[in-house]
């Protein structure tokens, strides 16, 4: 078990119920909270399930759905047989583009609801054309945000 400060404990409840409330199981959002709190970046099994006091099996099939979900990553030390568990938060960028795909897929679900839904529902289908524009209108500026930042990290070096 490592030792977590009444802050960083506070924090991974936070974090949890936060991740929770967005759709996560609760044992993954605790252990993205641990990894992302712990002063140890790296986190053996037993170390992430004994500081959680979580079952080995809760512990195991979130660790296998946020390896995965590319959430986290699983390593090795050499010399040492014990895996190893760190935050994926180099992966933001792509796990934030992939969000976006997914949501463009959703859309391209919507337009073909529209194309089939009665005409008769006018005010219906006027909304769904609006959240249809609207996750048109986020695609561009998303698409642009992310070249922005990407233009301004290059000429940070």
């Amino acid at each position: 078990m490592i030792e977590l400060r009444p802050e960083q404990h506070e924090i991974i409840q936070k974090m949890s119920v936060f991740q929770v409330r967005a759709g996560m199981p609760p044992t993954e959002a605790r252990i993205l909270a641990l990894l992302l709190v712990s002063d140890q970046t790296e986190l053996t099994f037993d170390e992430i399930r004994e500081t959680l006091n979580t079952s080995k099996s809760a512990v195991s099939t979130a660790l296998n759905t946020l390896v995965l979900r590319n959430k986290v990553e699983s390593i090795t030390i050499p010399g040492d047989r014990k895996r190893y568990f760190k935050h994926q938060l180099k992966n933001w960028n792509a796990n934030a583009k992939d969000g976006l795909e997914k949501l463009l897929s959703v859309n391209q679900l919507l337009k073909e609801i529209l194309g089939v839904r009665t005409k008769e529902t006018e005010d219906f289908n006027q909304d769904l054309k609006n959240v249809i524009a609207f996750i048109e209108f986020m695609q561009v500026e998303l698409t642009q945000v992310f070249q922005k930042w990407n233009e301004q990290q290059e000429n940070k070096q």
